[in-house]
């Protein structure tokens, strides 16, 4: 199969599922009184995702295909054995992804571009296609170390599309755990609900798209606690959130009055480029400190 005939049949194959599965779930919710879906929530994380999307086919074959293949050209090694290459580039893709997705978090620069998909006060399937808008004009930065490892760029596109699927079926509230030994491996439901709370413990964490081996490895994976109900959105929502430019530009503006400070050049600086809430003076707090103020007020 070409990756033409590979695109087309997997287009076919998982928009009946969303279909299917993002209507039982409206049915479901509104059936039992939980109103999980707002139809004002439910038509901004479409407008996001086709924003994005018409942006990524744009870039994809204006640009960064384009950068992609100048790098698998002059890759440094060739995986011979089909099998042992898919599964490799499935577990480089995951953990590329969550690379760029802890920077997401911990750069204020790229948080700006990735809080639309946290701005969201609800959790429901639509909320996975919420997207980060600009993140199509960097992402395939992360994708450059694999193609240097021979890796092709139409398999690394395709195998981000799988793997992008798996991350949007999380977002759900209707599955509250899996068995152990999967949510030991993957990221399930609960792992992800954690990743979009607001409360101060469960700040940027469990960044993975599929493995949650990634988050157990690098410090960043926190179990979803029966005694802190998880609470949804931003640690200060955005006034208008449906807004359709400030929902995607409002970081921007915030940062933007903060590089108008008094403060040293390179100060300044660190508004852009350090972790979100990050100040000068304490005013604001980042996730950390937040967290370290949380324990010792514990104790």
């Amino acid at each position: 199969m070409n990756s033409s005939s590979r695109e087309t049949w997997f287009l076919l194959t998982s928009v009946p599922l969303y279909i299917i599965l993002i209507g039982t779930e409206i049915l479901l919710s509104n059936w039992q009184g939980r109103k999980f879906y707002t139809l004002k929530g439910t038509l901004q994380n479409v407008y996001l995702s086709l924003i994005n999307g018409g942006l990524d086919l744009l870039l994809r074959w204006a640009f960064y295909i384009s950068v992609l293949m100048w790098c698998y050209h002059h890759h440094f090694f060739t995986v011979q054995n089909v099998y042992l290459y898919w599964i490799l580039l499935f577990f480089l893709e995951d953990f590329a992804f969550y690379i760029e997705h802890r920077i997401d978090h911990y750069s204020r620069f790229f948080w700006a571009v990735h809080v639309t998909h946290h701005s969201s006060e609800e959790f429901n399937l639509t909320t996975g296609f919420r997207s980060s808008v600009f993140q199509p004009v960097y992402r395939f930065i992360y994708f450059i170390p694999i193609a240097l490892m021979g890796f092709h760029p139409l398999d690394i596109v395709f195998m981000y599309s799988i793997t992008q699927t798996y991350g949007i079926l999380v977002h759900t509230k209707y599955i509250h755990k899996m068995p152990r030994w999967f949510e030991a491996v993957f990221v399930s439901p609960s792992h992800h609900r954690v990743h979009h709370a607001s409360n101060i413990r469960y700040l940027d964490k469990n960044m993975g798209m599929c493995l949650i081996i990634w988050d157990k490895m690098f410090g960043t994976f926190q179990e979803e606690q029966e005694n802190d109900p998880i609470r949804y959105g931003l640690t200060k929502p955005i006034s208008n959130p449906y807004h359709p430019l400030k929902v995607i530009f409002h970081e921007w503006q915030s940062i933007g009055t903060d590089l108008k400070k008094e403060v040293p050049f390179f100060t300044r600086l660190k508004y852009v480029f350090m972790p979100p809430g990050w100040s000068h003076d304490g005013s604001t707090k980042t996730a950390n400190q937040l967290r370290k103020e949380l324990i010792i007020n514990n104790e």
